[in-house]
């Protein structure tokens, strides 16, 4: 396929085939990547519990109008990825492995060095994956290079979401790994230039399984197949989450949680900060 550098072997869900890269093409090996790791790490569930939500698939698309073709960067198991998707990049072998039959083709590369070639397609797309990148300005400019029109990323303003009840109240440790892993807007937008921010408000019964989705369910949060899909807790110290859980297990018994929150049981949906980022390329 033209999009994709002639020596490049691309890996199709349900065949076992291997990738190779050109000649000065860098990539950092799969095994000791970082990037890879903490896909790894918390992509075991992602079949099961990151499911993308329609609403907010909705906005992604609406996102991706008029775009024939869309490379999908950190594409996981292909949550909101669009039809029109001609190529997934995605580091985790963990995470290609659960993609759906059908799904675009899919190579195993990081967002860093792309082995997709320049202009090769309309818009490229990255989804609650850029604070993972080790080098976020090497990942924009690639997602840059490769297309012609538009870059949307899709991700969260931490100063928005610290303010969420499971991390205020309960998780201030998941707090920490949250601004750890955060990209400040501000540094998103330098990056790339004066995008549009869209905000991405969470719906009571978001079937995705991301950090904020089950604010108006927090029995959900005690559930250890529903942790194992964030990284909020995957990547905060244990002891810190077993504690903070036990308070609000303790909370939950007892309707101290429904007494102090009882303005959210009659909510539809909830800002916590995740936010659309869309830039139309020179």
């Amino acid at each position: 396929m033209a999009y994709f550098r002639s020596a490049l072997r691309i890996h199709v869900p349900g065949q076992a085939t291997s990738s190779t890269v050109l000649p000065g093409h860098v990539m950092p090996d799969p095994v000791s990547s970082g990037t890879q790791a903490r896909y790894d790490q918390t992509g075991q569930t992602y079949s099961r519990t990151r499911r993308p939500d329609p609403r907010i698939a909705a906005v992604v698309s609406d996102a991706l109008l008029g775009m024939a073709t869309v490379a999908n960067i950190g594409a996981g198991t292909g949550s909101y990825e669009p039809t029109n998707t001609v190529i997934a990049v995605e580091p985790s072998r963990v995470m290609i492995d659960q993609r759906r039959p059908g799904s675009a083709p899919a190579v195993m590369a990081v967002a860093e060095h792309l082995p997709i070639r320049s202009n090769a397609v309309d818009a490229a797309l990255a989804v609650l994956t850029a604070h993972h990148w080790n080098y976020l300005d090497h990942g924009v400019s690639e997602m840059q290079r490769i297309a012609r029109r538009r870059v949307v990323i899709f991700t969260w303003d931490h100063n928005v979401f610290r303010q969420f009840w499971l991390v205020r109240e309960y998780l201030p440790a998941a707090a920490q790994t949250d601004a750890d892993l955060a990209i400040p807007i501000t540094r998103l937008t330098s990056l790339l230039g004066e995008p549009t921010i869209v905000p991405v408000p969470v719906p009571h019964d978001c079937v995705d399984g991301f950090g904020g989705a089950y604010w108006r369910r927090p029995h959900a949060y005690l559930d250890p197949t529903v942790q194992a899909g964030m990284s909020l807790f995957t990547l905060t110290p244990k002891p810190a989450v077993r504690e903070g859980l036990s308070r609000l297990r303790a909370d939950l018994t007892s309707g101290e949680w429904d007494r102090q929150h009882q303005d959210l049981l009659d909510s539809e949906q909830l800002d916590l900060g995740y936010r659309l980022v869309i830039a139309e390329l020179p």
